[in-house]
């Protein structure tokens, strides 16, 4: 029998922009809500060959080389991203939230030849370019008086919209070098291979029926594996239409969702609170969506009841930058019968739930989730240490967070595992213990970290935002959960807050709240613990 192995010259990988355009060239794309200029996808492909035209004649951006960018979301971003692929370079999108001597840490290590970025940028990278000595090409999208930086606008009209010659790529090769959404210290880089990028596009469209008639607010930051591979890149797929935010304002996303009909929203928690705390939210005519999904952190089912209440679709996915990020399905109807699970496998992945020893666990048991198939990651950039902690030889990748799954299939979170905590002997998962808090109705949102405790080793310490105009005491609330949770889940302290610490990824930064609970030199006590 003939061997039919990827040849090395299929032309098509990479070049999404490319490829759509050849199909349905004056179908509307994009609308940049920022400048509310629409793009079809033949103009979006020009602009991604003007780019990539540049990058390949004035800077000699080859296979391999990588080009970063620092900007807030704009159209410029996906003209990298259109450029890269083209080229094979490899994009390194940098998170605007970073200091800029974490900047200095993450250029060093990923060594790219180009930066393109917003003018609004221009303190920090003042700041931290005398310290990157490798990057030496800046690319300004407005003008600056910045020295050694040319304008991204008055370079890139001078070069040609035909596409540029293209490179030998395999899928293997890098196509993204992402940051990790983590809570504490330097993002590492997820390298993202073009068989990644692809895997989980297909999966996507596969398992969440996207297609061309869609249109979706694209809300995460691309800098984030949200903003590129929730949805982005399956929308490029199947051709259908985006709606490009700068910076996420609720009033603002839900009048879009209504003036241009969109049929999928995704965000984060913070997000949907967000748009459920504001007027507009029971005013807007929400008729056109298909389904509302919410990754990033666990949905609080208080929110998923807002949109119920509304007569929507909704349900929590679940997703790492590592992994998809998607990986899981819920069907249609579902959620309100499991409102905390993330559903069953997507088509094409593998899911294990595994002990300390590797080995599987019973149905109905929790353990740490493993994943595997043809949309992971390829490692961490200049990390093999972590990489190798992470990916096992046969390839299921550990995502560190505990689960479940039940008797009809269904797979649910019960926490990170570094998040779990023993207290007596007992394991203890928070994320338990703040379902049971955001049912109390005074409870705006709730997280819990685990403490040292003389007597039984770690402890709970919960974290408390009440809602605007609402009160509650801690007794009330030590009261409320001893009558949902058994004592030994109860936590011993709680601290009322008015703001939560948050990532980069918009969850609850849990690690800076370890850090608070243990420098309080006194919690209120809950005094009929355990």
């Amino acid at each position: 029998m003939m061997n039919i192995s990827p040849p090395e010259d299929w032309h098509w990988i990479g070049d999404w922009l490319g490829r759509r355009t050849g199909l349905t060239p004056k179908l509307e794309a994009l609308l940049d809500s920022r400048t509310n200029r629409r793009y079809t996808y033949d103009e979006l492909n020009q602009r991604g060959n003007q780019l990539a035209n540049l990058l390949s004649n004035k800077y000699n951006i080859r296979k391999g080389d990588r080009v970063a960018f620092l900007m807030n979301n704009r159209v410029e971003c996906i003209d990298a991203f259109a450029a890269c692929g083209k080229l094979g370079a490899i994009l390194v999108p940098l998170n605007a939230r970073l200091t800029p001597v974490e900047h200095q840490e993450y250029i060093n290590n990923t060594s790219p030849k180009v930066l393109i970025y917003e003018n609004t940028f221009d303190e920090t990278i003042l700041a931290f370019r005398k310290q990157t000595p490798s990057l030496i090409n800046f690319l300004a999208i407005e003008e600056t008086s910045l020295s050694s930086t040319t304008s991204y606008y008055k370079s890139i009209k001078t070069q040609p919209t035909t596409p540029p010659p293209r490179p030998t790529l395999r899928f293997e090769d890098p196509f993204l070098i992402l940051p990790t959404g983590g809570t504490t210290g330097l993002p590492k880089g997820a390298v993202l291979s073009h068989r990644h990028v692809f895997w989980n596009s297909v999966n996507t469209i596969v398992c969440w029926g996207i297609n061309p008639t869609d249109v979706c607010p694209i809300i995460f930051p691309l800098f984030h594996t949200g903003g590129w591979n929730v949805l982005l890149v399956s929308l490029l797929h199947v051709g259908a239409r985006m709606i490009l935010w700068q910076n996420f304002d609720p009033i603002d996303v839900l009048r879009r969702i209504e003036e241009e009909s969109c049929t999928i929203v995704i965000g984060v928690p913070t997000m949907y609170h967000m748009m459920i705390n504001t007027p507009e939210f029971a005013k807007t005519d929400f008729s056109s969506v298909r389904f509302w999904l919410s990754g990033g952190a666990p949905c609080p089912v208080s929110i998923m009841e807002s949109f119920w209440k509304r007569g929507q679709e909704f349900a929590m996915g679940y997703g790492l930058t590592e992994v998809g990020p998607n990986n899981f399905y819920m069907p249609p109807g579902t959620s309100k019968q499991k409102p905390t699970a993330i559903g069953l496998p997507f088509f094409h992945n593998e899911v294990r739930i595994i002990n300390d020893e590797l080995e599987d666990v019973p149905q109905g048991e929790v353990g740490e989730l493993l994943l595997r198939g043809p949309h992971a990651f390829s490692g961490y950039w200049n990390n093999p240490q972590a990489t190798q902690d992470v990916i096992e030889p046969d390839g299921w990748i550990h995502t560190g967070d505990l689960a479940r799954q039940d008797e009809d299939g269904f797979f649910f979170i019960a926490g990170r595992k570094k998040d779990l905590f023993i207290s007596g002997g007992e394991n203890v998962f928070p994320i338990e213990i703040e379902r049971v808090l955001d049912e109390h109705p005074a409870v705006d949102q709730a997280a819990v970290v685990g403490v040292p405790d003389e007597k039984w080793g770690e402890v709970g310490c919960a974290f408390i935002m009440r809602k605007q105009g609402m009160q509650v005491s801690e007794t009330e609330l030590f009261a409320f959960m001893r009558s949902k949770l058994a004592r030994y889940k109860v936590p011993k302290h709680l601290v009322f807050t008015d703001a939560f610490p948050k990532t980069s990824a918009g969850k609850i930064a849990k690690r800076v709240l370890e850090k608070q609970a243990s420098a309080l030199s006194k919690t209120t006590p809950n005094s009929e613990a355990r």
